[in-house]
């Protein structure tokens, strides 16, 4: 079995400015609300990361204040959409819109590649292994029975009900 690894060094989970970028990008995809725009940001970086609303709110208002967003009043709360300035401005920075997104899913990565359980980062490997090994000699049947324990997997961890055991079966090699 793989040894554990070693946490990863402390390094910031954002670059300056990426949280602007991140967050302008999320609204010029719709309207949202701050708590919204906070748990999209949470759920970006799997809960490593959450932004507090004294660094959401001010930041919004420094979008209102630069004409990119516009607040509106839903029901006593505010919901922020985004202005044909702010859509100017996320296109011309649409490049480093797209870095900041790159890094974003990268660092999101890491941290739940080094929160894996031992015994399941050696098992993935091992699955990549076999993967590679066995490239382009797939046998009729293989890829469904494959893809079902990979789905049956999925849904284990997603919390959804288990794939049938019919599918399962192994399948019944070519005569």
């Amino acid at each position: 079995m793989t040894p554990p690894r070693p946490a990863p060094a402390t390094t910031r989970l954002l670059s300056r400015g990426d949280l602007r970028l991140l967050v302008l990008a999320l609204l010029g995809d719709q309207p949202r609300h701050g708590y919204e725009l906070i748990q999209h940001v949470s759920e970006l970086f799997v809960r490593a990361y959450t932004p507090s609303a004294g660094t959401m709110y001010p930041l919004l208002v420094s979008f209102e204040q630069a004409g990119w967003v516009l607040a509106e009043d839903d029901a006593g709360r505010r919901r922020f959409r985004i202005t044909e300035s702010g859509r100017a401005e996320l296109l011309a920075r649409r490049d480093e819109v797209k870095a900041a997104q790159h890094r974003a899913w990268h660092r999101a990565r890491e941290i739940a590649k080094a929160d894996m359980p031992p015994d399941l980062r050696d098992a993935l490997r091992q699955f990549k292994s076999a993967l590679v090994r066995h490239h382009g000699r797939w046998q009729e049947g293989e890829t469904t029975q494959v893809s079902a324990l990979l789905l049956q997997a999925a849904a284990l961890l997603n919390g959804q009900p288990p794939a049938p055991a019919e599918s399962l079966e192994p399948a019944t090699p070519p005569a």
